[in-house]
């Protein structure tokens, strides 16, 4: 095992986290950017399963958030406010009149402190930051960490910490965008999905949650027994319509099982399973995602990618009965997700 650094342009460094099993991540301290991830298929060809830009500079203006970790509050705040003990925060309004992703400026926008290190079978980078109180409109001078580490069975863990003296909401993610055909032959429509969630959230066509918890019994969201990713990209259903043909939507996990997700390449054999403490997810098949933009393997394009988002929900600051994302002072955020990567014959 091994970790390569190089230093990229100004304050720019790369780590390039590699294993005994030639299964390889790289990772920025800019934005906690996952540029690449290489693994093996059924065959053994190693290749990236993750989008990323040809050209670093172009991370600084990302509108995608490829790759990033994702923060102070993941997702989309409703009018860009909250209220906490009867006081307004306002936020900016960077999605239309709605906040996301912590604004412009939000933690995928900062260079991180990094430190590698080596520990038996597992190698990583813990990356640290402190934001100040009022910062992006959010309450309290909060202390986070994300720590990336790669172990021999092949698995990636993100671990999250963090600490704040205020009141404040806090739920970070990171935004990878995963394709199993590997350097983005093909996009993820034929991906097979498997999502241990009979509920999702509904949403606006501002794609923001109004309110309601809904079964997914006998949609194109019930995932239980596994499904296309097409399904939802072609279905006439109107809430996979308003997410722009696909899913843009936070999935409550049933934690019935031990892998909260499973994703498969069939023709590849690739898999990722996807474990988590978190009470559930936004899957987002890039619905959005714009042509012409200059991947490492090539141009972009419509349905390219799929994002697998664990983190409390955003929407529990407007509405009861959804998973908080509030911290308080004396309390420890702290967050973990292992993705675990393996082929099937």
């Amino acid at each position: 095992m091994k970790i390569e650094t190089t230093k990229l342009q100004n304050d720019w460094k790369q780590f390039n986290l590699i294993n005994d099993n030639g299964m390889s991540i790289r990772l920025l301290n800019y934005g906690g950017i996952i540029t690449q991830i290489i693994t093996p298929d059924k065959d053994g060809t190693f290749e990236n399963i993750v989008l990323g830009y040809k050209n670093y500079k172009d991370y600084e203006t990302d509108p995608n958030f490829f790759g990033a970790l994702i923060g102070r509050v993941a997702g989309r705040i409703q009018e860009a406010n909250f209220e906490i003990d009867g006081k307004k925060h306002e936020l900016e309004a960077n999605d239309g009149a709605n906040h996301l992703h912590g604004g412009s400026n939000g933690l995928h926008r900062v260079i991180w402190d990094t430190e590698p290190f080596q520990e038996n079978d597992t190698i990583g980078v813990k990356l640290s930051h402190s934001s100040s109180d009022g910062e992006g409109g959010y309450p309290g001078n909060i202390k986070v960490s994300v720590t990336y580490m790669l172990n021999n069975k092949n698995e990636l863990i993100l671990q999250y910490s963090g600490t704040t003296d205020k009141t404040t909401p806090l739920t970070m993610t990171n935004h990878s965008y995963f394709n199993l055909s590997g350097n983005v032959k093909d996009t993820i429509n034929n991906h097979h999905v498997i999502i241990d969630s009979k509920q999702f959230v509904e949403l606006d066509d501002k794609l923001i949650p109004t309110g309601t918890i809904t079964n997914a019994v006998n949609t194109p969201f019930d995932f239980r027994q596994g499904r296309k990713l097409n399904d939802g990209i072609t279905t006439k259903a109107k809430q996979n319509k308003i997410a722009g043909n696909g899913y843009d939507h936070y999935f409550l996990f049933d934690h019935d099982r031990r892998e909260s997700v499973v994703v498969k390449d069939t023709g590849n054999g690739r898999v990722l399973t996807i474990e988590t403490d978190q009470p559930g997810m936004v899957m987002y098949t890039a619905n959005n995602l714009g042509s012409g933009l200059e991947l490492a393997e090539g141009p972009s394009k419509k349905h390219l990618g799929v994002c697998f988002e664990t983190q409390g929900s955003p929407a529990s600051l407007h509405h009861k009965g959804f998973p908080s994302v509030i911290v308080q002072p004396g309390e420890i955020y702290h967050q973990r997700t292992t993705f675990r990567f393996s082929v099937e014959y």
